[in-house]
């Protein structure tokens, strides 16, 4: 980029503001807004065609190599866009005669300058470098981000060099600084573990209780959705803990990535419609606390 805009600048340039002089700027200028517009488009157009693609993609090995291809299309049209748009500017400086020798002299010693000023640039020009090398997540997956200002949960919308933008469950669109990214938590690679805790009365018997789950299990994993939901049949862990009024029997499923907080949602549906089928105690609702009287008048 630097040699072709110090070939503009040794070309011998006609006499300013000459006949000539205009058709050569507008000819570079021309040109260049052309590229850098063709870039745009063409690349905005390809990251929205890649993104349909991984949203619609399933949640297996196909669904996770487009989800890394919208990643990758993404990152590659951003970067093309600002050398488009940067080279644009040098081309139009050079037609209306500004020497770029120094100013590129003059940027180098105030970008030593500002450098102090944007160390937090760098570092999350580099963070988001590294998560793109190392795969840490795609456009597309579920993942806990722990960042300077908190935890921020959601689908990952998009990823640039320097910023990530998050879809929060309740519809917000959050965006965080990749230098600011403490620990990463993706959801959506290998498995997850669905966890339900069934509260049931102190006087049950929970071998009963475990019968009727081992049951209902037995049928779920033949039924849609659990049926490519789970990775294997649910599992009755036993009784984990036990209160003044319940016992509490929890029940474990490896699931398939992105759908754990589903498959926990159905399946405390359907394991409370069983057990009220069954007749299986409930623990008593605990009273709260009872409100003072008020003062005699």
């Amino acid at each position: 980029m630097l040699l072709a805009a110090s070939a503009v600048t040794a070309t011998p340039s006609p006499d300013a503001f000459s006949g000539a002089w205009w058709t050569h700027l507008a000819w570079s200028f021309g040109v260049s807004l052309v590229i850098a517009l063709a870039v745009t488009v063409v690349g905005r157009r390809l990251v929205r065609h890649a993104r349909r693609r991984a949203q619609a993609g399933a949640e297996d090995v196909e669904g996770r190599a487009l989800r890394r291809r919208a990643t990758v299309i993404g990152l590659t049209a951003g970067t093309l866009q600002v050398i488009a748009w940067f080279f644009l500017v040098t081309v139009t400086l050079a037609a209306l005669g500004v020497p770029l020798g120094p100013l590129f002299a003059s940027a180098g010693i105030a970008g030593v300058a500002l450098g102090f000023g944007a160390q937090s640039l760098v570092r999350d020009t580099l963070a988001g470098l590294f998560i793109a090398l190392e795969g840490q997540f795609d456009v597309g997956d579920n993942v806990d981000l722990q960042s300077d200002g908190g935890l921020v949960s959601g689908t990952v919308e998009g990823l640039s060099l320097r910023v990530t933008t998050i879809r929060q469950f309740d519809g917000m669109l959050s965006t965080v600084p990749n230098g600011s990214i403490q620990v990463t938590s993706n959801r959506t690679r290998g498995w997850g573990r669905a966890i339900v805790d069934v509260r049931v009365a102190l006087d049950e018997d929970p071998e009963r209780v475990r019968k009727i789950l081992e049951h209902l299990f037995d049928e779920l994993v033949e039924d849609a959705p659990f049926d490519t939901w789970l990775r294997e049949r649910p599992k009755v862990l036993g009784v984990t803990q036990l209160t003044d009024v319940a016992q509490v029997i929890r029940v474990a499923a490896e699931t398939q990535p992105n759908h754990r907080m589903d498959t926990e949602r159905l399946l405390r549906e359907r394991i409370s419609t069983r057990t009220t089928e069954k007749g299986v105690k409930s623990p008593p609702v605990t009273a709260g606390a009872p409100r003072p009287s008020a003062p005699p008048s």
